[in-house]
Parts: C-alpha cells; structure tokens; sequence
C-alpha cells in the first residue's frame, strides 16, 4: 500500500478514535487534569491512548519528540490563541459579552475545532512509525503506559497517585470496545462546534475536544 494511503487511513483510524474516546464519561475531565497539571497538549494524551489501545504499542521519547515536532507550533500559534480569544470573548472585553460577540465565539468555535482537526490528522499520520513492544497482557495497560510516558517526558516530578489515577481512568475507558487478549506488538509491525445549526451545540459537545469555557 502506498505510504501516503496508509497514513491517511491512520489518521482517519485515529480521529476516528480519538473524538469517540474524548466524549466517553469522564475522559474530558480526567485529559484536562493532566493538561493542567502538567501543561500536556490533550491531543498527544490521546495519540498515545490510540498506540496503546489499537496497536499494543507504547510511546518512546523518541516517538514523542517526533510528535511534539510535528504539532507543537501549530498548536501553540494557532490552536491556542483560538481559544484564548474564544475564552476571553465569554466575559469581555466591551461589547462583549453582546448578541454579535455572542455569534463571533461560535465562530471561533468552529475555527478551533478545525485546526484542532488538523492536529490530530498530523498526529494520527505518524502511527504506522510507533513501537516498541511492551511486554504487557492487554491494551489497557500498553495505553496507561504509553500516556505514561507523555506524562514523564514533560515532567521532571515522578507520578503522583492522582496522576496514576486519571491515567488509569483514560486507559480503561480507550478499551471499552476494544478488548482484546493480543499482548503488544512488536516495533514494525503495521497494524475533536457547532455541526448542523439545529442541535449543534449539544451534538459538538459530545464529540469534540474544544470545551466550551
């Protein structure tokens, strides 16, 4: 299979998995903790749930710092200030909070689900390239280590039991669907605004990663 076939079927796998896995009870909730905790992109979070989960694979360093390469300076100059002024626009400043700023926040809304979009399509091409093996017995345990190491890589500070938690939390909901008694495979092997106007706002909420705030 040509390469960029297979890439553009790993992203859509992986975007795929990505919003279903986000809106699961309590992902959200426990992605954003380790955001704030530890200043993590939540799109990377999942990247390595995915690994874990679809591929029996965990994350390397290496594997990481191709990530981070590929989608940081988007998400930091594009992602992010989306929703900076998106959040900033909800209390001020004047005219807003106002009918037309109002309309503009769903705007931007819908710009940052797009670029956001674009991350995870970024993210999603580079899963053919994941490995190594890890010698556990189910994914849940190849994805709460593969978030691990996201985790480790950006912190100096050894995990804490609340860390461990929400971790396990994130793992445990990836698998619901996916159980499986494959261990991981081996390194090599191949293996997130408003939509339609009527209920848009209740239909974005449960699938995308921007979080209305």
């Amino acid at each position: 299979m040509p390469e960029t076939v297979r890439d553009a079927s790993s992203a859509g796998r992986f975007r795929r998995f990505a919003l279903e896995l986000y809106r699961r009870p309590g992902v959200a909730d426990a992605c954003l903790a380790l955001q704030s905790r530890h200043e993590l992109d939540v799109n990377v979070v999942l990247f390595a749930a995915f690994a874990g989960v679809a591929q029996r694979r965990t994350l390397t360093a290496d594997n990481l710092t191709q990530a981070h390469r590929r989608v940081d300076a988007w998400h930091q100059e594009v992602v992010r200030p989306l929703r900076a002024v998106r959040q900033r626009l909800k209390a001020g400043p004047a005219p807003a909070p106002s009918e037309a700023t109002v309309l503009l926040r769903r705007k931007l809304a819908r710009l940052e689900i797009e670029a956001e979009m674009i991350e995870l399509d970024q993210l999603g091409s580079l899963i053919p390239e994941t490995g190594p093996q890890r010698p556990a017995a189910d994914a849940a345990a190849c994805a709460a280590a593969a978030i691990e190491t996201v985790v480790t890589t950006r912190t100096r500070a050894a995990l804490s039991d609340e860390d461990r938690e929400v971790i396990e939390a994130i793992a445990a909901a990836a698998v619901q669907k996916r159980r499986s008694p494959r261990a991981c495979e081996a390194p090599g092997r191949t293996p997130l605004v408003y939509a339609k106007e009527t209920s848009s706002r209740a239909r974005l909420r449960a699938g995308s990663i921007c979080r209305e705030s």
